[in-house]
């Protein structure tokens, strides 16, 4: 249908309806934003689904109304794990007492019985925030075994003894309550040497069902080198942050896998889709210690 511009229009980037006559654009997009119809006619077809998908990720922002928690609809039904993700700022000349400190104390909670809980992983960052630890704790059990272990650790006197040198050591720390998204593996111990990626990313709230539901489709295309080892979404802390973690053998070979992943037809539109949901997204390589069963 040919269009025009009514007399109450007077925005010279939007495209007007002849069926109305209030001068609303409705729908239709500014003339800006739209990309040149030449484009699709003279490219080849890869290119023209490439920019299709870019113009229909415009749309996709809209979350449809649920009736129950997106953390029942993504979350692992069959286990009631929830995970624990500390970020500790140390004072830089601490650092090397700081991971002897860990060393000595974290691995007997994790082989204790007693505590049921796991420590998944410990590292210090390589690049991104520096002097930087991060531990990544899981709990058999949900809240209850947390609760559990917290109670616990009041009355074990080498813990308490380890929190009082810790404090003397960090400039700050904070930490969030996550679970796992039931589509990703279980993080498991691997035995190295690897670097570990953890990209963060803070999603503009009400979308989380939409990253999950794309994600869910998305990653069978980066399970070709075992690179995924935990995708988690947050629950206590910062919310809608998702968390993924993932193992290289090295940064080439992070490269050379990243790079991979664009020769599987689909993860071009995963990341046209999901961009848009994002607020802010960061990324740390990560070195394990050395009694990380994560490796």
């Amino acid at each position: 249908k040919k269009l025009k511009r009514p007399l109450q229009g007077t925005n010279p980037n939007i495209q007007y309806c002849t069926s109305c006559t209030d001068g609303h654009s409705h729908s239709l997009i500014p003339r800006n934003l739209m990309p040149e119809t030449s484009h699709f006619r003279g490219a080849p077809a890869s290119n023209r689904n490439r920019e299709d998908s870019w113009f229909k990720s415009l749309f996709v922002r809209k979350v449809d109304p649920r009736k129950d928690a997106h953390s029942h609809l993504l979350a692992k039904k069959e286990e009631s794990n929830l995970y624990k993700i500390q970020f500790h700022n140390v004072k830089p000349e601490c650092l090397d007492a700081y991971n002897k400190l860990c060393e000595d104390v974290l691995p007997s909670i994790h082989a204790d019985k007693y505590y049921p809980c796991e420590l998944v992983g410990t590292w210090n960052t390589w690049y991104g925030e520096q002097d930087q630890a991060v531990h990544l704790w899981r709990y058999r059990g949900g809240y209850p075994a947390l609760t559990e272990v917290m109670n616990k650790l009041k009355n074990n006197k080498e813990f308490m003894e380890y929190r009082k040198e810790r404090g003397k050591m960090l400039l700050s720390r904070r930490n969030q309550l996550l679970l796992e998204f039931s589509f990703w593996n279980e993080p498991l111990p691997r035995q190295g040497p690897n670097v570990y990626e953890l990209r963060s990313y803070q999603l503009r709230p009400g979308t989380m069902i939409e990253w999950g539901n794309y994600w869910a489709r998305a990653i069978r295309y980066r399970q070709h080198n075992r690179e995924a080892v935990g995708g988690f979404f947050s629950q206590i802390g910062k919310l809608y942050m998702v968390h993924h973690l993932w193992a290289y053998k090295d940064l080439k070979s992070r490269e050379s896998t990243r790079n991979a992943a664009w020769q599987h037809e689909g993860w071009n539109e995963v990341v046209y889709y999901t961009v848009p949901l994002i607020q802010h997204m960061d990324s740390r390589i990560m070195i394990p210690m050395k009694t990380s069963p994560l490796q």
